[in-house]
């Protein structure tokens, strides 16, 4: 099943949780400070990284959808 990622750029606060969780997904912007968004319908393969990663989130800025 594939998924899309959306990333609320007005609520992340750039504590990278994300990145940690899965890299190939996300980075973080140098110039912000905050969450990149890399891949934004990722392979199926990465839904428990992607899910982690919306978990893990303190701001609550990760989305997932079933797309």
């Amino acid at each position: 099943m594939s998924m899309k990622v959306i990333l609320d750029l007005d609520a992340c606060q750039g504590y990278s949780c994300c990145l940690m969780e899965a890299a190939s997904v996300f980075d973080l912007d140098d110039a912000t400070g905050k969450a990149l968004l890399l891949q934004p319908a990722p392979p199926a393969e990465l839904r428990v990284q992607v899910e982690n990663a919306a978990r893990s989130c303190p701001a609550r800025a990760i989305r997932v959808e079933n797309g």
